[in-house]
């Protein structure tokens, strides 16, 4: 249960889902050889994977083949693939070999790693996409691991694949103590260069354990120990470091104490559960050799755990040791890169045999052309991982501000039949209520099951809709692919699985950017659909220029604080959320490039000169953010981008009045600032933003009556500006003669306005009833 729900998980960043899976051969012969095992144990792999294929639709040309004499109720579905795991890592051959003499469509894509695919140990993926996430919690810490020493226990041994590639990923890593089935390894003070050699040297010999590393380079006090010992003696260095008393322990007592002692980092690279919750019994760890060594949440004493292995905590253990302050994910969130350059291998198979039947590449350059690509699938599968917990980040930077709306999220996902609470480990409603009371927030690992679900039900909704129809989104598969694919245009067009791959990489780009409530908030404040909203959300984020920001803001890890880049992914987040409420609601026609063309343009004029035009509130406001961030040591250029983000967002309404009036960019821009100083519409839209909602609705509320100051704001605007064109004043009057005129013209509703304004700031803090009331007045004011 615990492989499927970390499959559901992962299934948030693949095209398309998988599931989790497995055999058990009965009759293996008890006492044979290697070979004679290997070889039953091959017979009962090719018996599952020839019984899947005698059941599973294939594609002849454009045509979908029903299996024979098989009866079929359920719709057709050729996608089948198979990603070996452990103890048939080297299986995919065996498969792909099956797969051909079914003569099934995908060939040698059917089974991923292969002879001909990409070998996961060698790229040493899995550890690299787990290490993108531990590198950003010690980021968050202050701490650059790549350049800094740091204290590493683990669980594995060098010759696995994710441990012995992650205990490679950094020259500074202080390796103290590690563990597997067969040994324990300690070195209490390690020599950082020449134990980092002697892992190199492990990872590269053949079925090594820890047996094979020269003792002669392990510090006073250390050594290696047999699991298999009555006892080990326990040297100073060891009581020290674990905290043991006695002078001799067994070897679970060690283990079980190293997995309590003080370390930066607890890295897992090995099977087993090593950690549970406190209320949690040993049985519901479901991992019965190791129940003698488990710990719960509570004692560990790391700061850091990196899951690259699966299982390594259960859920519950993860949210008790992330509550008491440790830096954790989910195993899924960390280790998802294997699967992902699985997914990644069998979907560039998929557009290489289409090249090849489209005469766009020789069926003889196909392997070489996969093995240059190596580094590209990486670069590409290791960003996922990168942005996936970047997304995280932010979620629980601000989970306590967002707590009513995940309350609400989780309630709609049940409501649908996608989420079971008690099955995730995630808190009930009545318990969400309670936490709002104390103040207290969901937790990272918590957070990380909400944004793999946010994701997949966002990917279920879309791939209903028009969205991937759209000729805008080619750029979006070809960037899922590596830049020497992209030649293949017949192929990328006709790739089978076209509008599953947009889909999904749209999917994980808004959520990734904006959170996992971003798009159920949006829904419910605009009643659109999620085609309509995933539309916006491209204008938006492509006339905003978002991702060349983004890019700026990631080129400053370990160079400003990561609290300070936050703050800037923060603020690109609410600025889009406003935009494509603005966009959704005018329920414009045409094209998406059609929709950025009639944007951008207008847009390019904001720059630092734009604070001139602004109200001499908001003026002053953007110069505030600008000098906060640069006091945070973000470039000034990268600090103006970002603080002028509002500006850009109201600049939408600014380039729509421009249309309507034929007048400049900047004119215009003049007249709509004016009138939100005038009506001081500028400083109700910041106090309504610096109001703490008490509930989801309430929040809700808030949101739209701040949508309702810009929209009145507009109106506004063009109202003035309509009645000087009326009046066929002159081009060049003072925008402040064509605000009086109009204000004159409505004298007696604009005093009104003015007293209720004044009344309602006099009589202390602004509240949501008091915004309502004075939202109230600007609407009697417009329809005068």
């Amino acid at each position: 249960m615990g492989l499927v729900k970390a499959q559901q998980v992962k299934n948030a960043v693949i095209v398309p889902v998988g599931s989790k899976g497995g055999f058990y051969p009965k009759h293996l012969p008890l006492g044979g050889s290697r070979d004679e095992v290997m070889k039953e144990g091959i017979a009962a792999y090719t018996e599952l994977i020839s019984g899947l294929l005698d059941v599973t639709d294939t594609y002849r040309g454009q045509k979908t083949i029903r299996p024979e004499n098989v009866i079929c109720w359920d719709d057709p579905d050729p996608y089948l693939v198979v990603a070996a795991d452990k103890g048939t890592a080297t299986f995919s051959d065996i498969a792909n070999g099956i797969a051909g003499k079914y003569d099934f469509w995908l060939g040698d894509a059917f089974a991923s790693g292969g002879s001909v695919g990409y070998d996961h140990k060698a790229m040493g993926i899995t550890a690299r996409g787990a290490w993108e996430a531990v590198k950003r919690h010690f980021r968050e810490m202050g701490k650059d691991i790549q350049n800094e020493d740091f204290d590493v226990i683990g669980v594995g041994d060098m010759s696995g694949d994710v441990f012995g590639n992650g205990m490679l990923l950094s020259k500074h890593i202080r390796l103290l103590a590690a563990f597997d089935h067969r040994d324990i390894f300690i070195d209490p003070d390690p020599d950082i260069s020449s134990s980092f050699a002697e892992r190199e040297r492990l990872f590269n010999l053949p079925r090594s354990s820890w047996q094979d590393y020269n003792t002669k380079l392990i510090s006073k006090g250390g050594g290696i120990f047999s699991r298999a010992a009555k006892s080990i003696e326990l040297s100073p260095e060891i009581r020290k470091m674990t905290g043991l008393s006695q002078e001799t322990a067994t070897p679970n007592e060690l283990i079980k104490a190293l997995l309590k002692s003080e370390t930066e980092l607890l890295w897992f690279g090995g099977i087993g559960t090593y950690i549970k919750a406190t209320n949690e019994t040993q049985d519901d760890a479901h991992d019965k050799a190791n129940n003698p060594i488990r710990v719960n949440g509570t004692e560990l004493k790391t700061k850091v755990v990196g899951e690259g292995a699966n299982l390594g905590a259960t859920q519950a253990g993860r949210i008790e040791f992330a509550k008491n302050g440790g830096r954790i994910n989910t195993d899924a969130i960390d280790n998802s890169a294997g699967v992902d350059c699985s997914d990644n291998e069998v979907n560039i198979k998929i557009l290489l045999a289409g090249a090849i039947e489209a005469g766009e590449l020789e069926a003889e350059e196909r392997v070489a052309l996969l093995e240059s690509m190596t580094d590209d699938v990486a670069r590409l599968v290791l960003r996922h991982n990168y942005d996936q917990t970047g997304s995280l980040s932010l979620a629980e930077k601000f989970a306590l501000r967002e707590h009513h709306a995940y309350a609400r999220f989780m309630d709609d996902l049940e409501v649908q039949g996608r989420l079971d609470r008690a099955v995730e480990g995630l808190p009930t409603a009545s318990d969400m209520l309670h936490m709002a009371e104390k103040k207290q927030a969901l937790v990272r690992p918590e957070l990380a099951v909400l944004n793999a679900y946010a994701k997949t039900a966002l990917f279920d909704d879309l791939i209903k809709t028009d969205v991937a129809d759209d000729p805008y989104y080619q750029q979006t598969i070809e960037a899922y692919f590596p830049p020497a694919t992209h030649g293949f245009q017949k192929a990328l067009k006709g790739h089978r699985l076209r509008r599953e791959i947009i889909i999904s990489r749209l999917a994980n780009r808004i959520v990734d950017v904006g959170g996992p409530v971003f798009v159920s908030r949006l829904s419910e404040q605009t009643n659109a659909g999620m085609g309509d909203i995933a539309k916006a959300f491209t204008i938006a984020y492509d006339v905003l220029a978002i991702d060349k920001m983004r890019a700026a803001i990631n080129a400053l890890d370990n160079v400003i604080s990561a609290d300070a880049q936050l703050g800037m992914y923060d603020e690109i987040a609410v600025v889009l959320q406003r935009v494509i409420n603005w966009l959704v609601r005018r329920n414009e026609k045409g094209s998406i490039k059609e929709r950025i063309a009639r944007r951008t343009a207008g847009l390019k004029n904001v720059d630092e000169s734009w604070i001139k035009v602004l109200s001499s509130y908001d003026s002053h406001r953007v110069a505030a953010r600008i000098g906060h961030f640069i006091r945070d040591n973000i470039p000034e250029a990268l600090a103006a981008d970002v603080s002028l983000l509002r500006a850009r967002a109201s600049g939408f309404d600014v380039v729509e009045l421009s249309d309507k009036t034929g007048w400049p960019i900047r004119r215009s821009a003049e007249l709509f600032y004016a009138i939100g100083g005038r009506f001081k519409i500028d400083r109700l839209r910041t106090m309504s933003m610096q109001t703490t909602p008490t509930s989801h609705w309430e929040a809700l509320a808030q949101q739209r009556i701040e949508e309702d100051f810009y929209a009145a704001q507009a109106a506004l605007a063009s109202e003035a500006a309509k009645m000087h064109l009326k009046t066929k004043g002159s081009p060049n009057t003072h925008i402040k003669t064509i605000i009086s005129h109009y204000t004159a013209k409505k004298h007696q509703a604009v005093t009104a306005y003015e007293q209720a304004y004044a009344k309602l700031n006099a009589s202390g803090g602004w509240t949501l009833a008091k915004f309502a009331l004075i939202n109230a007045q600007l609407r009697e004011l417009l329809s005068i």
